[in-house]
């Protein structure tokens, strides 16, 4: 029973599932997005301070 499951195990390892494209290119769509939605982010970094009742000193009378 063991052997037969070993071999049963063994023979499914051998077929691999079709990939759309090559590692390197899925490797780069993937680091692509990232470096994106980084670029995204970091634009928006300063957008809180740009609103001049924010930059009150101190004073939180709205709060």
């Amino acid at each position: 029973m063991l052997t037969t499951l070993a071999s049963v195990i063994l023979a499914s390892e051998e077929e691999l599932a079709p990939l759309v494209a090559p590692a390197e290119v899925i490797a780069g769509v993937a680091a692509l997005v990232f470096i994106m939605m980084g670029l995204v982010t970091f634009a928006y970094r300063d957008v809180a301070n740009r609103h001049s009742h924010k930059k009150s000193s101190g004073n939180s009378a709205g709060h």
